[in-house]
């Protein structure tokens, strides 16, 4: 069986190298995990990226503004759907690979990829993710944010709490480019079990922007060091998905789709994503 090579970075016949060139270079060199010139979007790119993400936090903010117990998670859906529709943009999950909704709406033990469903209500002390991923242009922004309904089992609280901290760890490495996917998966894999949490080992974040879900996969767990250098131009996701139990999780044998994820032990779990780019003075928000 031939190995598959890994794509390389190179400087283009006849110019001079940057300095990103050369630091990309001597990571290449040093048997790093680099990008490939592919994955750095151009500055018009980026601009079309932001404007989906500023479309994709407004529906999230109109879901904030909305949301409530008694209400059922078909109903957020045609929220996302018509606030999305009616200011130009798409809903990406919407028959993505089969997904039959806009959004995903994953309550207390669902990890992720929770379909929308009128018999599924908000009850007091649930905690629900709302994901949303948003079309604009043809460019693509990616974000979630965890809703607490009323009041909630204080150790629930603090598994959201964490989840969000996860997030804001990781943001925090990236405060400057040419880090590793590792040291942000490190750094956020130890704030969780300081905190008694696990993180999900079987699903990640990834890159954004042109596509759905583009190179580089961004696990929330790992080696410093390790996964791929992070350069400016470069835009992805961090989402960690936080378990109060084990980090295994199983699917749901119950769904026709094969999409929703639930945690193997019934405990909840909660996550935040947020869309980044990579610049020269570290990462920027394009979409919470």
């Amino acid at each position: 069986m031939k190995k598959t090579k890994r794509p390389v970075w190179t400087v283009p016949e006849g110019m001079e190298p940057t300095e990103m060139d050369c630091r990309i270079l001597e990571m290449q060199e040093k048997g790093k995990i680099v990008p490939w010139r592919g994955l750095i979007k151009t500055p018009e790119q980026i601009k079309g990226i932001r404007k989906a993400g500023q479309l994709n936090t407004a529906v999230l903010d109109y879901v904030e503004e909305h949301i409530r117990e008694g209400m059922s998670t078909l109903e957020i859906d045609r929220m996302v759907y018509d606030f999305t529709t009616r200011h130009g943009g798409i809903p990406a999950p919407l028959h993505y690979e089969g997904f039959p909704n806009s959004c995903c709406t994953s309550i207390n033990d669902v990890v992720c990829h929770g379909i929308p469903s009128e018999d599924d209500v908000l009850e007091e002390g649930d905690i629900v993710n709302v994901d949303c991923t948003t079309i604009l242009d043809g460019y693509y922004a990616d974000a979630s944010r965890m809703f607490v309904m009323g009041h909630t089992d204080p150790r629930w609280q603090r598994l959201v709490d964490v989840a969000w901290e996860c997030l804001k760890v990781g943001q925090d490495v990236c405060s400057r480019p040419y880090v590793f996917v590792g040291d942000m998966g490190n750094a956020i894999a130890r704030h969780a079990h300081k905190n008694r949490c696990t993180i999900v080992r079987d699903l990640c974040g990834h890159g954004v922007g042109l596509e759905f879900h583009e190179q580089p996969d961004v696990e929330h767990y790992g080696h410093k060091g390790t996964g791929m250098l992070l350069v400016p131009g470069m835009t992805f996701t961090i989402e960690p998905m936080v378990n109060m139990g084990h980090w295994d999780v199983c699917g749901d044998e119950l769904d026709p789709t094969g999409w929703i994820v639930l945690t193997s032990d019934g405990l909840p779990s909660a996550q935040w994503e947020h869309t980044f780019v990579m610049t020269e003075n570290g990462v920027e928000i394009l979409s919470h």
